[in-house]
């Protein structure tokens, strides 16, 4: 039985279908029948903004879609304010590449690297930008990001979940061994000063950030990070490190989980 919470998302997000896509009849139909015999793997999303989105057909992997084309979760015209309009980019965690093509359209003259670890997952946003034509500007690194570089072994479903990582739930996939930067490799390595840093990492944001050096964010502007309940560690660490290299929150949503929530921060110039 579905609880209220559960019959009210569906609900809410057959009534954005519609109005987020051109195809909604046949994102309706193929949504309907993800857990039948006559199940798609995989769909495609013709977005009314102009964008084409391929994804596959689980919940975990569409859900970006709704959470920023539609819900704007996480406050795009606030987090894009306050840059150069050639503002670099650093999406860590990308998932499909929802947030890099939602952010390319917001600063249409941005160019943005994304980093992210599952081999499906990466292939994934290396499609969305290919077949959306952004390859000039969009930059994807088939690589985790960790404290320091070498491999990286965490939990992968192979459908592209945003659950991914070292918190991933009971029995969501099995675990991988891929390749792993660094944050200070990736701002080397970025072309540009990086203004806007989004992470979505799973937990592995503690290591990523804590051990950094406080100069690759001397650049940093804004920043927007989902934390996660990671043992031994708690948000404030994550917070005075950044206060440190004068970027300070602006917003917190604290979620309904403890230890999981997502953050804004922002220079107070910016």
């Amino acid at each position: 039985m579905k609880t209220a919470r559960g019959t009210s998302h569906i609900a809410t997000r057959i009534k954005q279908t519609p109005s987020l896509f051109r195809n909604f009849p046949r994102v309706l139909l193929d949504i309907a029948a993800a857990e039948t015999p006559w199940r798609r793997d995989e769909l495609t999303f013709r977005l009314r903004n102009g964008y084409t989105v391929v994804s596959p057909n689980a919940d975990g992997a569409r859900f970006p879609l709704y959470e920023i084309f539609a819900d704007d979760g996480y406050r795009l015209d606030e987090l894009c304010a306050g840059v150069d309009a050639d503002a670099v980019v650093l999406d860590v965690g990308g998932q499909i590449g929802c947030f890099a093509l939602a952010v390319a359209q917001h600063l249409p003259a941005a160019r943005i690297h994304v980093y992210e670890a599952s081999p499906t997952s990466a292939g994934y946003v290396q499609r969305n930008v290919d077949v959306n034509r952004l390859g000039s500007r969009i930059t994807v690194h088939a690589e985790a990001m960790a404290g320091e570089a070498g491999t990286f072994t965490f939990v992968d479903s192979g459908t592209a979940s945003g659950h991914n990582g070292l918190t991933a739930p009971e029995g969501l996939g099995t675990e991988v061994t891929v390749p792993c930067s660094t944050f200070d490799a990736a701002v080397a390595g970025a072309g540009g000063p990086v203004q806007i840093v989004k992470m979505d990492i799973e937990g592995a944001e503690y290591d990523v950030i804590l051990r950094s050096d406080p100069a690759s964010w001397a650049d940093v502007r804004k920043v927007v990070m989902e934390y996660h309940p990671v043992e031994g560690h708690s948000l404030a660490e994550l917070t005075d490190f950044l206060a440190a290299v004068g970027i300070h929150e602006v917003a917190h949503d604290p979620g309904t989980r403890a230890g999981l929530g997502v953050m804004w921060l922002a220079r107070r110039d910016a």
